[in-house]
């Protein structure tokens, strides 16, 4: 015998599955982040810039510089890979937020959040597989890069670029980051961009904008 169901937990069963699915947004530009994983010293100045743009409490970190290092005597290396909210083209977080707070931007694909939307229910950084959706302890609201929306606005470049000493993090379209064919001192003779490096979740997962130049020892198989 069929089970008979009721509306009400069926239009409500609509409404969520609307929430949880959609199509995601095909930008006229995607821009994304490039970032030299040999050249970069880790001295943090990128992580510290964006803080106090942001204006974030010790915790929650926009951008992060993750120290590599292994090996043993006389063979061994150390590398940094800096990462950020990546701006994916088929975000994880934004499908999760039930508040609408998360949006990608068409124009340059930017995944921006509107934080007093926010309901403090954590979805977005349990979704994101790359840590970017940051919970900030004072507020109660997560919180996340959005590329210094307002800078790119006002023509000039994030914070987190303008701030890097050695030039080795920079910001441009990521079809032509990925391609070297996009002018940047991020990227040396005869380099190459890749789309992942070791430890680092699946690009096929959310397909991330960012590229890197990726030390030997960090480099994935393939790439």
């Amino acid at each position: 015998m069929a089970k008979k169901i009721d509306k009400q937990e069926l239009t409500a069963a609509l409404k969520r599955k609307v929430a949880q699915t959609y199509e995601p947004v095909k930008p006229a530009m995607q821009l994304g982040f490039i970032h030299h994983n040999v050249d970069c010293i880790g001295c943090r100045a990128c992580e510290i810039a964006c803080k106090d743009k942001n204006g974030l409490p010790p915790g929650p970190r926009f951008r992060r510089v993750m120290y590599v290092e292994g090996g043993s005597f006389p063979d061994v290396y150390a590398y940094k890979v800096n990462m950020s909210c990546n701006h994916c083209a088929e975000p994880a977080c934004l499908p999760t937020c039930p508040t609408g707070a998360i949006w990608k931007r068409a124009d340059n694909g930017v995944v921006d959040i509107d934080s007093t939307l926010c309901i403090g229910c954590r979805k977005c950084e349990a979704a994101c597989p790359y840590g970017a959706p940051q919970w900030d302890p004072d507020e109660q609201v997560i919180k996340k890069c959005n590329f210094c929306i307002d800078e790119l606005d006002a023509g000039r470049k994030p914070y987190c670029v303008m701030a890097c000493m050695m030039r080795v993090l920079d910001m441009g379209p990521i079809d032509k980051l990925l391609a070297g064919s996009h002018k940047t001192t991020a990227l040396g003779p005869g380099e190459k961009p890749v789309r992942q490096v070791k430890n680092m979740a699946d690009p096929e997962l959310t397909r991330p904008s960012i590229v890197f130049i990726p030390h030997s020892r960090g480099r994935v198989d393939g790439s």
